[in-house]
């Protein structure tokens, strides 16, 4: 693995989250919405704090890649790489919903080594590194521990994105077993469960900005992590408390 220096990582990370809530929250509720090609939303608010991400996180961290929703690829082929999400949950944001967030990673070899959530609305930030815990705006925070379903929230993605995988069984079992089901969506849901609140997730129809700050937080909250295989491009999630999603997996027909 290459040697970096994964706290310098995480607080570049959090100066470019700082300056995308600068180009966001003025936006907020005050911005058209464009459709783009693969019929996703986007507005100028993911476009201009995606730019202001790139241009602090290549300051820091000059010879590595970047990946971003938006503008695409940049950089070498090999070697550490940022992966961005300027807002996950356009959707949220567009219809002045607070919920929405920026995500940001450093993927070393393909295995995402920091990772960040910040929820600009809620004035909430999530931040870790491999080796380095998870923190809630500078404290330490940890997946539940929960282990009955029956006493658990648990909370889901899109309905649809269950059905585009094949999976609508499973959200028909988790909805008829698990009495406190609930839709925490897009990276709010996640964060939810780094804070212990939620006891674990289940998503579908995800891109690698929408995985990777999550693929090293998780774990490093104290949880477990699981990625579902890639269909058509898409990936899935399970995490949370270790001895439920080791439950909810059995749920599932794919891995």
């Amino acid at each position: 693995m290459h040697s970096i220096d994964l706290e310098k990582a995480a607080a570049a990370a959090q100066a470019a989250a700082d300056l995308a809530r600068a180009e966001i929250l003025p936006r907020f509720r005050s911005v058209a919405v464009e459709t783009k090609d693969d019929g996703t939303p986007v507005t100028e608010a993911d476009l201009a704090a995606e730019r202001v991400i790139r241009r602090r996180l290549q300051q820091s961290f000059p010879e590595f890649s970047i990946l971003g929703e938006e503008y695409g690829a940049e950089g070498q082929t090999d070697g550490p790489e940022w992966i961005i999400d300027p807002i996950d949950g356009t959707i949220a944001f567009s219809r002045g919903i607070p919920l929405f967030s920026t995500l940001i990673a450093l993927a070393v070899d393909g295995e995402p080594v920091m990772g960040l959530i910040d929820l600009p609305a809620l004035d909430e930030r999530y931040v870790g590194w491999k080796g380095g815990g998870c923190r809630r705006n500078g404290k330490p925070t940890r997946v539940s521990e929960e282990t009955d379903l029956r006493r658990a929230i648990i909370s889901h993605g899109d309905l649809f994105c269950f059905d585009e995988r094949g999976e609508r069984p499973a959200f028909d079992r988790m909805a008829r077993e698990i009495p406190m089901l609930r839709g925490y969506t897009d990276a709010f849901g996640y964060a939810q469960v780094l804070g212990g609140g939620v006891d674990a997730m289940v998503d579908m129809g995800l891109r690698i900005w929408d995985v990777a700050p999550v693929q090293i937080l998780v774990p490093e909250a104290g949880g477990r992590c699981v990625t579902l295989s890639e269909r058509e491009g898409k990936l899935g999630l399970v995490v949370g408390s270790p001895t439920l999603v080791d439950q909810l997996m059995e749920f599932l027909a794919s891995r």
